[in-house]
């Protein structure tokens, strides 16, 4: 069962999902009196630190000229938008509640899907709109409640 549930997209989605509320839940307590920004610094700094010991000890560090520069050019803007997002995430939980602020965030969840279809031809069933709406007026339900 481990070994089914480790190599599963949707084992790792919920992990993210979890990690990604213990996040803001940790975050809305740890800018507590700090610049959003600052923190925001502070959160990346411990997870470059992190990263780079998984990619150093678990022999996954490859050469950086064997990156091809359609991926650097993705790469550095998928990090520029992380960056901004993160910036984003963190002045939102200083200025409000972070049940109201995440769900928000998590309309990404839908803004993701959509350029999915639009942009990247991938496509959605009936059920997949469905459930697009239901997390867009659930978000908006949460926020505004």
């Amino acid at each position: 069962m481990l070994n089914l549930a480790s190599t599963s997209w949707l084992f790792w989605s919920l992990l993210s999902a979890i990690f990604a509320a213990l996040t803001a839940i940790f975050a809305k307590i740890g800018i507590e009196g700090i610049n959003s920004d600052l923190a925001t610094f502070l959160r990346t700094i411990v997870i470059v630190l992190i990263l780079g010991a998984m990619l150093v000890f678990g022999g996954k560090f490859h050469a950086l000229d064997q990156i091809t520069p359609r991926s650097w050019a993705f790469l550095i803007l998928s990090g520029l938008a992380t960056g901004a997002s993160w910036l984003c995430y963190f002045r939102a939980l200083k200025m409000g509640d972070a049940a109201r602020v995440a769900p928000i965030d998590k309309l990404s969840v839908v803004i993701v899907a959509l350029a999915g279809v639009f942009l990247l031809g991938e496509h959605l069933s009936l059920r997949g709109w469905l459930g697009i709406g239901l997390i867009t007026m659930g978000a908006i339900c949460v926020a505004l409640a």
